[in-house]
């Protein structure tokens, strides 16, 4: 049952994963993993070889020295780079991959004594461990490790309630005690940000809550889905946090945009597909429930009268009874004189994700094309009331892959639990009473991965995915922000 026709869902980005184990190697040591270019054939250490600083963060200026290498010779500077991908497929999700990617940092020659002196700046990238190689003619001679210091900052430091706190990170890890940063807020938990398309960067922001005041932000390191809380008694104590603190002043609250103008932007088609026989497409391939579409078709028999069909999947990962793909009726075209039809329909409420759209001429196919069904949110009901309130959030087009079939729920910046749109046909409706002091709370929603296969020691399952919007498995998903006043 859990085997479905594909709908043009993303394939696995990568086949080989790397190896992890909860304690990291030493220092200069490397990991397991796929060159994604050529890498030197043969070792031979020589010399000696040291940077200066060995930590820094990117952009910094290092000092590269070497010794005793052979007189007059020019050698390569190369450092370990890294690139990583998200693993999903047929509506799995199978982990991440990480690929060793060398950057040369230059050439350099040697003195008639084998010495060289020279500079580099550390690349942009993921942070913390890499190695820097000397090589001639694809040939390592020497290496050294640089650590790449994590930076991170918080703009504005101040304003009213509701302002959007925006966190910007540099040099975030990829290995297990290296790449799951939280966020903490007043002492409640947030969510995750994440980096592994990003290449170690991750921008996002959230709102400022609470009453008029000092408010304390700490970035802490989570493997394990929330903050480990005794770093320096860890396998890696000496991986950082950072502590910030944020001022509500008075002033005029901040407020999220309207609920219907935080959905994705709807994609228009390139129009006709190249091809000699029968075509089918969209003007749009992407948008909300209730999108208007019309769909163009040629190359058809003329005069016929054909079914146009809708294809989804339906079922659930807990019933018992898996899922399956299925259909629905579209309508109804007669083709024009010159092979072509025009239908205009709007987007079905259903799952989010692709949908794959059939021609039919008595059950044969004759041609398809494929609609994107993607979030969308209503109004939050109501928006204001005394505490108890009981607020009707609403979304529609949730997916039904273990990276889209969820949203995590956040009160005043803390956690708080997870819907899911998959049994329910992409409907997703929270009844959430309103508590807090008198004023203005913060509600979002945040994608995040359900469920799956994880590298060895992360586990990033069922918490909100901060970084959703810039780095989030398979699909493009928005994160919605909503307000609500509790009253006197």
């Amino acid at each position: 049952m859990n085997k479905v026709k594909p709908i043009l869902f993303l394939a696995a980005l990568a086949s080989l994963s790397l190896v992890f184990t909860a304690c990291q190697p030493a220092s200069g040591q490397r990991q397991a993993q796929t060159m994604a270019s050529p890498s030197p054939t043969t070792v031979k250490y020589i010399g000696e070889f040291s940077l200066s600083p060995t930590h820094a963060p990117i952009g910094a200026t290092v000092n590269a020295s070497g010794e005793g290498f052979d007189a007059n010779s020019v050698l390569e500077l190369v450092w370990q780079g890294f690139s990583g991908t998200w693993n999903v497929a047929d509506g799995n999700y199978t982990g991440r991959t990480f690929t060793d990617v060398p950057q040369s940092l230059g050439e350099v020659k040697t003195d008639y004594n084998g010495n060289f002196q020279t500079t580099f700046t550390v690349p942009n990238g993921f942070g913390f461990s890499h190695n820097v190689l000397v090589e001639k003619q694809n040939e390592v001679q020497n290496q050294s490790n640089f650590n790449v210091d994590m930076q991170v900052s918080i703009s504005p430091t101040s304003g009213p309630v509701g302002t959007p706190i925006n966190f910007d990170a540099q040099g975030i890890g990829w290995r297990s005690l290296e790449n799951s940063w939280t966020v903490v807020y007043d002492n409640k938990f947030t969510g995750w940000m994440s980096s592994v398309t990003t290449d170690g960067e991750a921008h996002f922001f959230i709102p400022a809550a609470g009453a008029p005041g000092k408010h304390i932000i700490q970035i802490i390191h989570g493997s394990f889905t929330f903050p480990f809380m005794n770093m320096q008694q860890s396998p890696q104590p000496d991986r950082p946090s950072w502590t910030f603190e944020f001022t509500i002043t008075d002033g005029a609250p901040i407020m999220p945009p309207p609920a219907q103008e935080q959905s994705l932007p709807i994609e228009n088609s390139t129009g006709k597909p190249s091809t000699t026989g029968p075509a089918l497409w969209t003007d749009i391939t992407l948008g909300t429930v209730g999108t208007p579409v019309t769909l163009y078709g040629s190359g058809l028999p003329a005069g016929k009268q054909l079914d146009l069909v809708w294809f989804t999947v339906q079922g659930s990962r807990v019933s018992g009874q898996g899922w399956e793909e299925a259909s629905v009726p579209l309508g109804n075209v007669t083709v024009g004189a010159d092979g072509t039809i025009m239908f205009p329909f709007k987007a079905l409420d259903d799952l989010g994700g692709p949908h794959r759209i059939e021609v039919q001429d008595g059950g044969t196919e004759l041609a398809e094309t494929s609609f994107t069904i993607t979030p969308s949110a209503f109004a939050i009901s109501p928006s204001s009331g005394p505490a108890g309130t009981i607020m009707t959030i609403h979304l529609k087009g949730i997916g039904w892959t273990e990276t889209a079939n969820i949203y995590n729920l956040v009160y005043d910046n803390a956690y708080v639990g997870y819907a899911c749109g998959f049994n329910s046909q992409g409907d997703i409706t929270v009844y959430l009473p309103a508590t807090g002091e008198p004023g203005w709370h913060y509600i979002d929603f945040y994608p995040g991965i359900y469920k799956g296969e994880e590298m060895s020691g992360t586990n990033n399952f069922r918490i909100p995915q901060l970084t959703a919007l810039e780095d989030h498995p398979g699909e493009h998903l928005p994160v919605f922000h909503f307000a609500f006043q509790v009253t006197e």
